[in-house]
């Protein structure tokens, strides 16, 4: 902490400071930004896409509306799912989400 106030105070014999060492926090906050949000955000869509690319057919759904179902028929765009009760829906892969895939059906 105190290498930070160091850094950010005006030189002591009247110089002006160099404005590099002025750009240093800006730079940290953009660093420290890209790692905790973009990064992570470009990460999870690109799982997000690998995993409808990969659907298949026996394949356990979530769809973004809350529907749990299996994949019975799949298509460039679309996918048919069955629900539980045995009815069928057809739905575009885009509404597929990888959040909670892993919980058990009956």
């Amino acid at each position: 902490m105190k290498t930070i106030s160091i850094l950010m105070a005006a030189p002591q014999n009247g110089q002006p400071s160099n404005p590099l060492m002025q750009m240093i926090p800006l730079l940290l906050i953009i660093v420290v930004f890209y790692f905790f949000m973009i990064r992570p955000q470009v990460k999870k869509s690109k799982e997000q896409k690998k995993f409808v690319e990969n659907l298949k057919k026996g394949d356990k759904v979530l769809t973004i509306g809350g529907i749990y179902g299996k994949v019975v028929e799949t298509d460039d765009t679309t996918v048919v799912i069955e629900t539980e009760d045995g009815s069928k829906m057809r739905i575009t892969k885009s509404a597929i989400t990888t959040e909670g895939v892993n919980i058990n059906q009956k």
